[in-house]
């Protein structure tokens, strides 16, 4: 029989991820509350050491030494648990309302009394009685915090003993001393017992659970996972993350997306939280941290912090754009995360789901780094204004519409990248010519096709 427990309580620990010694504390909680059940009463603190090898329990009563108190009779109890009714008077209150009862009236002859004296002329002056402090103490002038100390300094008789009991059984017992008796075992539990003990160990285990995935993925708290869709409950998905089954809510969403069951997906652990039922596990599929977790992971020399990734900026499903920096001599930043051909980068792009990726590089100088960010489009001239965060970025004719982007995409991201509203202006006359051709695309000419002439055929002579 106990090679069979030391069995259960090995896969209920793999099973749940829990330690030996928490199942083992559960087990001695579960049996110390069917001891209650069957053998003991309410004013006992039980303990229980259990011992799986040979199935034995002990069983003692806990209680901590203090002071001798007075403890208040039946009839006292009674009385502190008296409570008037809302009609009925207090003591030192007339049905009208106010306090002019006896109690009143001892009041006003300890309170401080104004002597009416002689005039100012005549050396009169206000006589207060040294003697006299007014009691205006009262029940209803108790603080909160002196209610608490009275509780805490209540017996009770569940945990604690009297010194003068304690000594019965220990003569030399001391305050603070912790007195345990051990009690009899009178034979087995009741089926009542027993299932208490069950539902002690069923709760118990599924609390220990809750504390290990909680205190895990609290851990992981800002960091990516994998995931499979396990269900969708209305506009939330729910996935499965390994211990637990976490939240992709509506706004954590990729619109261009769709969560079919059993796909897939590397999510952003968002935030760790606790509720009734258990811990909750927020995911995300359209936070820009996303997109660092993911260049992290296919970039070595942003994982060694050689690259770092200074700002991103991300509409997701649509377009992202990302800024680096290094202060390594021989690395450039931008070539280290698009990668050999490309590679790095369409990695990160096949996991957003074809989401376009820009990768520019981080530039100390503002005017320097807003023409890099608004890329592909090329900018004559930017102009700050440091007070409003302001700038106007001037690109000639044909570069208006792409530094605009679709729907205001480029101009939307390029601005939430570097932290300054951008303004895009056409340039006018003022832009030298050397300029506008340094910037202007060399479009090629077609070329003209060439013509064969094909000979017109006639009818054969017969």
């Amino acid at each position: 029989m106990s090679k069979e427990v030391l069995q259960a309580i090995k896969a209920i620990c793999e099973e749940k991820h829990i330690s030996v010694e928490s199942v083992l504390a559960t087990i001695e909680q579960a049996l110390a509350a069917a001891y209650r059940k069957d053998f003991g009463n309410k004013l006992q603190n039980l303990k229980v050491e259990f011992n799986p090898s040979n199935m034995q329990m002990r069983v003692f009563d806990v209680k901590t030494v203090v002071e001798d108190q007075e403890l208040p009779t039946e009839e006292e109890l009674r009385d502190m648990s008296y409570q008037p009714k809302a009609d009925q008077p207090l003591a030192g209150k007339l049905q009208d309302g106010t306090n002019k009862g006896p109690r009143e009236e001892e009041k006003k002859d300890k309170a401080v009394m104004v002597v009416e004296g002689e005039k100012e002329g005549e050396g009169g002056k206000v006589g207060v009685p040294k003697d006299s402090t007014p009691d205006i103490r009262n029940v209803e002038d108790l603080s909160s915090e002196a209610l608490a100390e009275d509780e805490e300094k209540r017996f009770n008789p569940k945990t604690e003993i009297m010194i003068s009991e304690a000594q019965k059984i220990k003569p030399d017992a001391q305050l603070g001393e912790e007195i345990i008796t051990e009690l009899p075992v009178a034979g087995e539990f009741g089926r009542m017992a027993a299932q208490t003990a069950k539902q002690v160990i069923i709760q118990r285990l599924r609390e220990a659970e809750r504390d290990v995935i909680f205190k895990e993925y609290k851990d992981k708290e800002g960091a990516m996972v994998n995931g499979s869709i396990q269900r969708i409950e209305g506009s939330t998905v729910l996935v499965d993350i390994g211990q637990a089954t976490a939240v992709l809510p509506p706004s954590e969403q990729v619109r261009s997306e769709r969560y079919a069951p059993g796909t897939q997906m590397r999510f952003y652990i968002k935030s760790v939280s606790t509720s009734s039922r258990g811990p909750e596990v927020l995911v995300s599929r359209a936070d820009r941290e996303l997109v660092r977790q993911l260049f992290a992971m296919e970039v070595p020399e942003i994982s060694d912090n050689v690259v770092e990734i200074k700002a991103i900026a991300r509409e997701p499903g649509s377009r992202t754009k990302i800024a680096v920096a290094t202060k390594a001599e021989n690395v450039d930043p931008v070539g280290s995360c698009v990668g050999q051909r490309g590679s790095r980068v369409q990695f990160v792009i096949n996991e957003l789901g074809g989401e376009k990726i820009d990768i520019i590089q981080w530039e100390e100088d503002e005017k320097q780094f807003i023409k890099s960010a608004l890329s592909p489009a090329k900018v004559v001239d930017v102009a700050l204004k440091e007070n409003t965060r302001e700038a106007e970025a001037f690109v000639i004719e044909d570069q208006l519409s792409l530094a605009i982007g679709k729907q205001g995409q480029n101009v939307r991201l390029a601005s939430a990248l570097t932290g300054w509203k951008i303004n895009i202006k056409q340039a006018g006359g003022e832009v030298k010519a050397e300029e506008a051709a340094a910037v202007e695309e060399v479009k090629e000419e077609p070329k003209e096709e060439a013509v064969i002439p094909v000979p017109e055929i006639t009818d054969a002579p017969a």
